[in-house]
């Protein structure tokens, strides 16, 4: 099953990575972030995103490509990466993806998992959502309103709450990119925003991508608010988006992609780097000023997902921690 956004598609970017393979990768809309490269070959569907970060290319997910032309468009751009003295890795490919990419010699290993829950029937009744209902109770009794809002009308408290949330992760903060969705631009026609405010202050937002592939949906992605205030809040207003979601008939709510978590030996591919496997394990446990991994994850962990995703990263020939490393400097994380 495929989904497609018809031809409103501000680009045709947005038709490849709902058609073709690659579209199962949940996290498929960051191609559409302004500021990632696009890599095409006339007369050959398909598209590789990346984003340069010194002397690598860092593609995100496999080729977009259909399958009779996948592992063509990968070479041209293994090609194109060598032509111009850089080195390829790749971060988010998916289960079908790695075995083609360690035939093309790269050295493949899990480096995170994402989460999705399937809407068809959930719900937060039971002893499990127990504490979960408390802290949405909890936001909702302390006056927390939710609506579902365009930027065009709260653009101005949109970056009040950014802001907000930048100064509270200390004086040398910036964004994540590249792996992490945005506001604006013109894919923003395809996203939902959901807005938290206690009164007439906004307090919170959760921006939603969708998903195409066999689990279509929507995924939970950009997400901030203001520095304390009440407890819930960002769990109230993610619960009152699936309500909706759930009413329009959607299937899965996905959590995205993070780093360091869902590590599973059954998960590895023969002929991954033990040192790199002991390395993401590492940064699971003591990495939180890289990523913080563990927090992002016991947020997802409180919807009980049902499927456990794992995500994988490349690096030609032998496993590198550079260039695992420059995943992250194409991400601005340091």
């Amino acid at each position: 099953m495929t989904r497609t956004l018809g031809n409103a598609a501000p680009d045709p970017v947005l038709e490849a990575i709902g058609r073709y393979a690659g579209a199962d990768n949940p996290s498929a809309f960051l191609a559409l972030n302004l500021e990632t490269s696009r890599y095409v070959q006339p007369g050959l569907p398909g598209v590789i995103l990346y984003r340069q970060s010194g002397r690598y290319l860092v593609q995100f997910g496999g080729p977009f490509a259909p399958d009779d032309s996948y592992d063509e468009l990968l070479r041209r751009f293994l090609d194109h990466a060598e032509g111009q003295g850089r080195v390829p890795v790749a971060v988010q490919l998916q289960r079908a993806d790695a075995p083609r990419y360690a035939e093309h010699g790269f050295t493949v290993n899990q480096v995170g998992a994402s989460y999705a829950v399937d809407l068809d029937g959930f719900s937060l009744h039971g002893n499990k959502f127990m504490r979960l209902r408390n802290k949405i109770s909890r936001a909702l009794r302390n006056g927390l309103r939710i609506d579902e809002v365009t930027i065009a009308d709260w653009s101005d408290e949109l970056g009040e709450i950014d802001q907000a949330w930048l100064s509270s992760k200390g004086e040398h903060a910036a964004p994540l990119a590249f792996l992490v969705g945005q506001l604006g631009g013109p894919a923003q026609r395809h996203r939902r925003l959901f807005l938290g405010r206690i009164g007439e202050r906004p307090v919170g937002y959760i921006s939603y991508s969708p998903v195409f592939g066999a689990r279509a949906g929507w995924m939970h992605d950009l997400s901030r608010r203001v520095p304390g205030g009440s407890p819930g809040v960002m769990e109230a207003i993610n619960c009152a988006a699936i309500q909706v979601f759930r009413a329009e008939g959607a299937g899965w709510l996905h959590f995205g992609f993070t780093p360091f978590s869902g590590l599973d030996d059954r998960f590895e591919l023969p002929g991954h780097s033990p040192g790199l496997r002991w390395f993401m394990r590492f940064l699971w446990a003591e990495g939180a000023a890289i990523y913080p991994a563990q927090t992002q994850y016991a947020y997802k962990q409180k919807w009980s997902p049902d499927v456990v995703i794992p995500e994988y990263f490349a690096c030609p020939g032998r496993a590198s921690v550079a260039g695992f490393a420059h995943v992250f400097r194409a991400c601005d994380a340091f």
